[in-house]
């Protein structure tokens, strides 16, 4: 049988104010937050500030290991949150011996988040006490009752974003508008919150508006804004292409504003994604005043789209859209009907640019005897064109004046007042009476139909009055040119020509007004 001896404890002989002295003060450290940047949450902030200040210095067993305070973070996740990921860092490395806190809603929202830094400091015997549940992390029903409580703060968080996002609804159904102008060219705010036209920034917006209209594409618009020095809305001196083509596509530069763009899929990590027709949006017209037209908008979606169609030669050879050079796509086989090509040739020692039928370049199935065109040859024949133009004004102006009659007679109003007024009925509708899917399901079908017919309304529009722009611009250049053009102008060539078809004997230069010059070799 085993013998077994108690070893008592040896008695301390010292007395109590050298055990004070000898025993070390625990390292207490507060975290405090916030969660908006009201005055009212900042008076709230301060409050804990100074009553953990207090709490701590006061206790004779407790050592001052600082404040931690996030001022109008949110608790659902710690991303964002500076001051705690610096609380948990010198936990981490052995500056702190205890955490106090108000309670579990502050310290975190998310129950994931909540017990990982939990357990965290648990492994380093670090505690933390939340004051309103009255929970020491180290009891040993500290981990339950936290694992209840944190959850239901996580429900808390959640109910708190869906009432957010009701208040979002509310606020799309009212057409309040809220943009960060910060980031937004064009625009700043005035002192009621509303939008209003910065003159500075808004003439970079109508710059880049003009100059796809021009022919010019979103790569060579960026690199002429960064060429010359002008920064992105968000103060960037680097333009990328997608950042173009956004501020081309974004209704609010013409006054507009659609709204609930994206959502939140995720109330805890925040992630939003565009919304293609999963939640309702609402379009608010009229918002605030235009940096460009309706008009201008409109044709440039138009443009997008042409854009984006693919080019399809008569033997069905493909081709995407090109603003590389001036004649890109611009030059035409009168015989295959096939595009030129530029080409850099080299010929017995000289060089030269070229243009080539693509059909004599590789092959596309068809045999094609065109011939190859210099570039100055080209030039000429455009300088030619308008020189054309400005001899025979009046036989020139007759044909601008029978186009423009066409266009206008050829226009059909799309009765926008009724569509309009049935759109508003259908809102009505879809408020008051909607409470079946099926009458939803409807409603919803036929005012896509009546949205699309007024975009489509709003581009024939802007199409045929662009047609009447430039009818009557190049009829006003014609008449009031002293003198023929001595030189080839890329800009006017890219605002007015069209196509140019390469013959045998002769070119044909057909202008987007509809004028067509021939010109004999």
């Amino acid at each position: 049988m085993s013998n077994i001896t108690i070893i008592p404890a040896r008695p301390q002989r010292a007395n109590s104010q050298q055990n004070e002295t000898e025993k070390p003060k625990l390292r207490v450290a507060a975290y405090c937050r916030v969660s908006t940047d009201s005055d009212e949450q900042a008076t709230s902030y301060e409050t804990q500030v100074s009553h953990y200040t207090e709490q701590i210095t006061r206790n004779p067993e407790w050592a001052f290991a600082g404040i931690y305070a996030d001022d109008g973070i949110s608790g659902t996740n710690t991303k964002k949150r500076e001051e705690f990921n610096r609380m948990i860092a010198d936990c981490m490395d052995g500056r702190i011996d205890m955490i106090i806190t108000k309670s579990i809603s502050r310290f975190a929202r998310n129950t994931l988040d909540c017990l990982k830094y939990i357990r965290q400091l648990k492994d380093r015997n670090i505690p933390v006490f939340f004051e309103k549940e009255n929970i020491n992390t180290l009891d040993a029903k500290g981990e339950v009752l936290l694992t209840i409580m944190a959850s239901l703060a996580q429900q808390e968080s959640q109910s708190l974003s869906q009432n957010v996002k009701l208040g979002l609804q509310f606020r799309y159904q009212r057409g309040e508008v809220q943009v960060n102008h910060s980031r937004f060219l064009g625009y700043t705010k005035d002192e009621n919150g509303r939008l209003v036209i910065d003159p500075e920034q808004a003439e970079v917006v109508r710059r880049i508006y003009r100059e796809y209209l021009d022919g010019y594409s979103t790569d060579k618009i960026a690199a002429g804004l960064e060429r010359d020095g002008i920064l992105t809305g968000a103060g960037n001196p680097r333009w990328h292409t997608s950042t173009v083509a956004k501020i081309l596509r974004n209704e609010k530069y013409m006054g507009d504003a659609l709204l609930q763009k994206t959502y939140t899929v995720d109330y805890l990590s925040k992630k939003r994604i565009k919304n293609n027709g999963i939640l309702p949006q609402y379009y608010v017209e009229n918002d605030h005043e235009a940096i460009i037209p309706k008009e201008i908008f409109m044709r440039v979606q138009d443009e997008l789209v042409r854009r984006r169609l693919v080019k399809v030669s008569p033997n069905g050879r493909k081709h995407g859209f090109s603003s590389n050079h001036v004649f890109s796509q611009m030059i035409v086989c009168g015989e295959c009907g096939e595009l030129f090509r530029r080409v850099h040739w080299n010929n017995h020692g000289c060089r030269s640019i070229v243009w080539r039928c693509l059909s004599r370049l590789q092959p596309t199935g068809v045999i094609c005897h065109a011939r190859t065109v210099n570039e100055e040859v080209l030039k000429n024949v455009v300088v030619q064109a308008f020189n054309e133009m400005l001899g025979s004004r009046s036989t020139y102006q007759k044909r601008l004046r029978d186009n423009l009659a066409m266009v206008l007679s050829g226009y059909e109003d799309e009765q926008a007042l009724e569509i309009d007024k049935r759109l508003a009925e259908l809102q009505q509708e879809l408020i008051n009476h909607a409470s079946r899917k099926e009458d939803y399901n409807d409603i919803a079908d036929e005012i896509f139909q009546l949205r699309e017919m007024k975009q489509k309304n709003f581009t024939d529009t802007a199409v045929r009055d662009e047609q009447v722009k430039r009818i009557n611009e190049l009829n006003e250049f014609i008449e009031q040119q002293d003198s023929e053009l001595t030189e080839f102008d890329e800009s006017l060539a890219r605002r007015w020509i069209k196509e140019i078809v390469v013959w045998d004997d002769r070119f044909s230069v057909e202008l987007k007004s509809g004028v067509v010059v021939e010109i004999q070799e």
